[in-house]
Order: structure tokens, then C-alpha cells, then sequence
């Protein structure tokens, strides 16, 4: 199902890959409407930079670096306002508050654009929710989706 302002609730579980470094440990994302990712990676004890664990991939790194060791459950609180749109045009920026692990990481960030990687190509004001597969052996549980009205 497609959905545009709503509240989303993932929790995922990071693998434990000691040997790889970067974006190779337990890389997974979550696709809000299909076009704005919120980054799943094996953080625990890095900086906390805009393209680790709870960012909005490539545009907001998180205000502080909230994740747990691999192989611990962990959840995302989602806040999602869809891009609004006038005649065609977009007129408003989608935005995003995030809260991982019960912590606000992401307050109101805007999201000027599609991050990369997603389904998505074009920004509409719908969107399904897109679990990103780098192929490492990440874990979901206990999603759902709370619309807005």
C-alpha cells in the first residue's frame, strides 16, 4: 500500500560481520514512500555521519549516534510529512523526525530530494514503505504503518 503523511514503526536487528568495514556491515535501509531512505548499518561506536545508522541517507547524519551492538534488536519511530504538491509542482519538502531506540535523531529534518538507491524515481506524495536488500542477513519485525489524517 501507498501512504503519505503517516508514522512508521520498524524494528530490525543488524548482523554481526567483524571482518567487513563501511558500508558492508549489515547495510539495509528504509524507503519512507518509496523514496526517502532512513539508513540501517552496523554504527555501534562510530561517529554518526550522513550516510551511518539512522541517516537520512546522504542528506541529515543523526544528531547523535544511537545504535546498539549488532545483533540487538532496535527500533525506528518514523514521522513522515509526504512533499506537497500544487499543479504538478512541488511546493512543500517532505519531511522527517526519527527517533532510534526511543532517542530523536532527525527533528523535522526536510528532505529536498529522492535519496539514492530507492524504487522511487520521481518524488510523489504516496508512497509504499521499500526494505533496501545489499544482501546482508538483516532481521524485521513488528512493522506497521499509522496514517495520518
Amino acid at each position: 500500500d501507498s501512504f503519505g503523511d503517516a508514522t512508521w514503526h520498524i524494528e530490525f536487528r543488524l548482523p554481526y560481520q567483524p571482518k567487513d568495514r563501511g558500508q558492508g556491515r549489515g547495510n539495509s535501509g528504509a524507503y519512507i514512500a518509496g523514496g526517502y531512505e532512513v539508513q540501517m548499518l552496523d554504527s555501534f561506536g562510530l561517529e554518526g555521519k550522513n550516510n551511518e545508522c539512522g541517516s537520512v541517507y546522504s542528506v541529515a547524519a543523526p544528531s547523535v549516534n544511537m545504535c546498539l551492538p549488532p545483533l540487538s534488536w532496535q527500533t525506528y519511530d518514523i514521522d513522515f510529512t509526504a512533499p506537497r504538491f500544487e499543479g504538478g509542482k512541488k511546493i512543500a519538502d517532505p519531511r522527517m523526525t526519527v527517533r532510534h531506540n526511543g532517542v530523536v535523531i532527525q527533528d523535522d529534518v526536510a528532505v529536498p530530494k529522492i535519496t539514492p538507491g530507492g524504487p522511487q524515481r520521481q518524488e510523489q506524495p504516496t508512497g509504499p514503505l521499500h526494505l533496501q536488500n545489499h544482501g546482508n542477513p538483516v532481521r524485521y519485525r513488528n512493522i506497521w504503518v499509522l496514517p495520518k489524517s
